[in-house]
């Protein structure tokens, strides 16, 4: 069962039992004006968690009026369709370059497929098109009043190609999805998601200073929750992004291949989680909400395309 916990006034966060596992995977309804959003509705495996958690919150599903994914990756939207489908009043708002993986699933799913393989439906559930009636583009510097809130759309790449923040100026919090990293609750550990094909590490830190410079009173992360201290998390992102990229190419340099650059890896960063932790559960978390795999697989593709002349 999803958990639903009120944030502030008028939003809620959601905590979806992601593989039994509570505060990995989040979305966020905000409610005002007889209007309902929901941001970031995560995956479709747990669209019966999201409905029940709406409901928990005491709202009617029927009454959603907004579905605002941050980015188009399954965690954060694979849903989305399906949810449309459901219920009538809903609109969604996905920045530009995202919107035609919703409105035409094919090629995401035939790619997850390949990662995947007989676990696909078990992680990601149905996976639907979103009709093109009930999608609509958003670029950065766009404006939406949702739920009786003006919230500043930003365009944020570096994690995903794809990627915005929502940002109510007026009660100074920041919906971040994935571009402010994944930072578990109780664990004072800052990891770097990169996975493939999107990542560009110069784009992520001109995001991560545009963010600075909306000088946002907390951010609500994808994975997962509150982060209130927020230079000091960004530094933390900004190092990890960076130290890591480092270690997978010069790894890449000395002709390793990609199991052996995830192995050494593990090898180098698991010990520092470890010990901050203090917890072995800790580890398997951060794995599901950002798996080694494709972190490596993220950088690889990165230097590779962005910088060859650096291998």
């Amino acid at each position: 069962m999803a958990k639903i916990t009120q944030i502030s006034s008028g939003a809620w966060q959601v905590s979806l039992p992601f593989l039994g596992e509570d505060e990995i995977i989040g979305s966020y309804l905000l409610a005002g004006e007889n209007e309902l959003a929901i941001i970031d509705p995560g995956p479709g495996s747990m669209l019966e968690q999201l409905l029940a958690s709406i409901r928990a919150a005491g709202f009617d599903p029927q009454d959603v009026t907004h579905i605002l994914p941050t980015h188009v990756h399954l965690d954060h939207a694979g849903a989305t369709g399906s949810l449309v489908r459901q219920l009538p009043k809903a609109q969604v708002y996905v920045h530009s370059k995202g919107a035609p993986h919703l409105s035409d699933t094919s090629k995401v799913i035939a790619s997850a497929a390949r990662i995947y393989g007989e676990r696909m439906h078990m992680l990601w559930g149905k996976i639907e098109s979103t009709p093109e009636s009930r999608l609509h583009t958003i670029e950065g510097g766009d404006i939406l009043k949702v739920a009786g809130r003006r919230l500043e759309v930003h365009y944020t790449p570096g994690h995903a190609v794809h990627h915005v923040i929502f940002f109510d100026a007026h009660s100074g919090e920041l919906f971040a999805g994935d571009v402010a990293g994944v930072k578990l609750p109780g664990v004072d550990y800052v990891k770097p998601p990169t996975p493939p094909p999107d990542l560009d590490l110069e784009a992520w830190s001109d995001s991560i200073s545009l963010i600075h410079s909306l000088r946002p009173d907390i951010l609500y992360l994808g994975h997962f929750g509150a982060v209130k201290n927020i230079s000091q998390h960004f530094g933390r992102l900004r190092e990890k992004l960076s130290a890591w990229g480092d270690f997978v190419l010069e790894a890449m340099r000395k002709g390793k291949d990609e199991a052996e650059i995830i192995a050494s890896l593990i090898e180098k960063t698991q010990p520092e989680l470890q010990k901050i932790a203090r917890d072995s559960h800790a580890l398997q978390r951060y794995e599901i909400a950002s798996n080694y795999a494709m972190t490596v697989q993220g950088y690889m593709r990165y230097w590779r395309k962005k910088h060859p002349e650096r291998l």
